[in-house]
């Protein structure tokens, strides 16, 4: 039998503008592993285990799957819409149409209006669903603040329109933020980004919480899952951290389980991905209880590896070198000339 989680038990994260959501989310990317109907199964699943927060997006290629769910959890009674925090996307070909791809997520997702709506990447560089690493689209520029700023300004119509209710942004840097939060009407509540014990991204987090942006983290298990293409010979697996299981021992968990608990304390919100019952209750469960010691806490930031691993070379552009292109790794936006900010991610 399923084991239910009373969503009152769920810690929440206020946003900037007071409203409040989960501490812990399901992902709904599993394009390269599993087909449509699973992960639809698993957010079925989730709702009633006391899930109350979905990241979705266009490009996963399953919201319309999703979307059912939804439906038939409001008209069975299982949850109202009000409910339930949805987050989608606008990927990055709709750029010019950020409406268009909107309304297209809302009605796939059978929600009326998105909780919170991002750019999934700060430039509209595109690139085929489920290509290799090697691809390269000829078209793909480098980042833009004017591109950037258009796209962002149909973000903040969409809010006045009642489509959305806020706006995120997701895969930002340092340098890109501080070229854009000036320019923008109307601020984002939240990054979305990837973080987890051997990837803190600790400038960029300590910049977002500085500014109110809520960051809610990607891959928070360091993703043994993730797609072929994002996997390098180099790559660290959090999990395997001998640290990692050393606490997880402790605790009785798995080390999967220490990597969300110290993610909700340290205040980002992850948003693990599973198709399996037993560990999508048991991640939502670990968030009320057993928390973990300061010196636990202490011990998981000694593991930083800045060990990126959504590196993005899909979206290279002509002239760049790699993809560490793609990070302004050295403080300045590509191609720019003017001194680092001193702020900027090393």
């Amino acid at each position: 039998m399923m084991e239910f989680v009373n969503p009152a038990s769920v810690p929440k994260v206020r946003l900037r503008t007071g409203e409040e959501l989960p501490c812990v989310g399901m992902g709904t990317f599993g394009s390269d592993r599993f087909a449509p109907e699973q992960v639809s199964a698993a957010v079925a699943g989730a709702i009633r285990c006391g899930y109350r927060l979905f990241d979705c997006a266009a490009c996963y290629g399953n919201e319309d799957q999703i979307g059912r769910v939804f439906r038939d959890a409001f008209d069975e009674g299982t949850v109202k819409r009000e409910d339930l925090f949805i987050m989608t996307k606008v990927w990055n070909d709709m750029h010019e149409r950020v409406e268009e791809s909107c309304k297209k997520s809302v009605e796939d997702l059978c929600c009326d209006y998105a909780d919170l709506f991002f750019i999934h990447w700060p430039f509209p560089n595109y690139h085929e669903p489920g290509c290799d690493a090697d691809a390269r689209n000829p078209a793909s520029k480098p980042f833009s603040v004017e591109e950037f700023l258009r796209t962002y300004r149909q973000c903040e119509a969409l809010l006045e329109k009642g489509l959305i209710r806020n706006i995120g942004v997701s895969n930002m840097t340092v340098p890109k933020l501080e070229a854009t939060l000036p320019l923008m009407r109307i601020a984002p509540v939240a990054c979305e980004m990837e973080l987890h014990p051997c990837f803190q991204q600790r400038e960029l987090f300590d910049y977002l919480v500085a500014h109110g942006i809520q960051p809610i983290g990607f891959m928070p298990l360091g993703s043994p899952q993730r797609p072929e293409r994002d996997m390098f010979p180099d790559d660290v697996a959090d999990l395997q951290m001998p640290e990692m299981k050393q606490i997880a021992a402790a605790h009785g968990v798995h080390p999967a389980i220490v990597a969300l608990k110290w993610a909700r304390q340290r205040g980002q919100i992850p948003i693990p991905f599973s198709i399996h019952e037993a560990e999508y209750a048991g991640n939502l469960k670990a968030m009320t209880q057993d928390p973990l010691t300061e010196e636990e806490m202490s011990v998981v930031a000694t593991l930083e590896r800045n060990n990126r691993l959504v590196k993005g070379q899909v979206f290279l552009w002509e002239g760049a070198k790699d993809w560490h292109d793609l990070w302004d790794e050295d403080g300045r936006l590509w191609g720019h000339t003017d001194s680092p900010n001193t702020t900027g991610e090393s």
